[in-house]
Formats: C-alpha cells, sequence, structure tokens
C-alpha cells in the first residue's frame, strides 16, 4: 500500500518541540511498516518555506527517509483537486466562516492521494474528510 504523507505530518516530525512530534513519528513508522510513502511536488514545495529548508536538505530528508517525491501531475489531479477547491470555497461562502482559510497545495495533495487510490497520512482529517469523503485517511 502506498501512503501520501501531508506537508503537516513532516513539519510535525521536524520540529521536536511539537505536542505532535511523537505522534507523527509513530505514523510514519506505522505507514511504512505498510508500504511505500511518497509526497506529490506541492509538499516539497511547501516544505521550502521553513527555515533551514534548502533543496540539498530535502533531497537528502527524503532520500534518507525513503519517501518519494512524485513531480508528476496529471490534468485528473489538477481538476479534482480544483472541484474540491471549489466546493470548499462555496462551503465557506455558505456558512460564512472566518477561520483560517486553506490553499489550493491542500487540495492538490488530497485529489493527488484520491486519484492514485493512495492512503493519505495527515493530522488535518477533518479538511480531508469533507473535501475528498471516499479517501482513505490514516490519522497521526
Amino acid at each position: 500500500m502506498t501512503t501520501v504523507v501531508d506537508t503537516n505530518v513532516i513539519v510535525a516530525l521536524w520540529d521536536r518541540d511539537d505536542a505532535l512530534n511523537a505522534v507523527a513519528q509513530a505514523a510514519l513508522d506505522g505507514a511504512l511498516s505498510r508500504g511505500n510513502l511518497m509526497v506529490p511536488a506541492p509538499v516539497y514545495a511547501g516544505l521550502m518555506a521553513f527555515a533551514g529548508r534548502t533543496e540539498p536538505f530535502l533531497d537528502s530528508f527524503f532520500q534518507q527517509t525513503g519517501i518519494t517525491v512524485d513531480w508528476e501531475l496529471a490534468e485528473a489531479v489538477w481538476r479534482l483537486a480544483g472541484q474540491a477547491f471549489q466546493a470548499y470555497a462555496m462551503r465557506r461562502r455558505r456558512q460564512r466562516d472566518a477561520g483560517p482559510r486553506r490553499i489550493l497545495a491542500d487540495f492538490l495533495i488530497g485529489a493527488y492521494a484520491a486519484r492514485h487510490n493512495y492512503s493519505l497520512l495527515t493530522l488535518d482529517e477533518s479538511l480531508y474528510r469533507a473535501a475528498f469523503p471516499t479517501l482513505r485517511i490514516l490519522t497521526a
């Protein structure tokens, strides 16, 4: 089984002071014991925003952990992400939600996992449940 790893799991893993650090490590170990780990390109790009996370650092991290980066996002992934993002925006407007806004990358990650029939390991189950109801979600 292939599991897509969400950005928030890796960020929690890197931050030893994060309350979810041990949870993220255990979840990654569990997912790895069941199969391959993978991130789509938006996860890689998002991780570069964190201090000290250069391309060489990320390349080394992914190589050492055995997490594969898939650089290709097919048209079907973009379309599914757009549909999910559109539905999310409509829900926000309808509910007059003033909470934090989600970004397109979140929906690309979910669409990538859903379109390839992979599981998704995330710390943000509610977003992905609402956007991709049939997606297999693993929570940390």
